[in-house]
């Protein structure tokens, strides 16, 4: 079981990553509007103000976290993600995958993947 946690730069994405999760079975995930450090820095902290012409990302971000329990449909969707986005230009996201020990609050037997 993992959790696999997306931060979503380019918010013109996210139809198409949540149709990547639908499309390996993957039902669940949770969706957080976020800012970035440094776009508070640059807009809250005048001696940073000058990062504002820098920064080439949106104001706003997506945080997607979604609870994947099938290793095959985990690599499926982040198969599909990479067809979708590049992580590797800068500004885009970032996405990771963290190993779940434990987790309380999902009824398995509902779920499909």
């Amino acid at each position: 079981m993992h959790l696999l946690v997306i931060i979503l730069n380019k918010e013109e994405f996210l139809d198409e990553v949540l149709e990547a999760f639908v499309e390996t079975g993957i039902t669940g995930a949770t969706i957080v509007d976020s800012v970035g450090m440094g776009q508070t820095l640059a807009y809250r902290i005048p001696l940073f103000a000058g990062l504002r012409k820098s920064i080439k990302t949106s104001d706003y971000n997506k945080m997607i976290f979604s609870v994947v329990q099938d290793d095959e449909a985990l690599k499926q969707v982040i198969a599909l993600i990479d067809e979708i986005i590049d992580f590797n230009t800068p500004g885009t996201g970032l996405l990771f995958v963290v190993p779940l020990s434990m987790v309380k609050g999902i009824r398995t037997d509902e779920l499909s993947w």
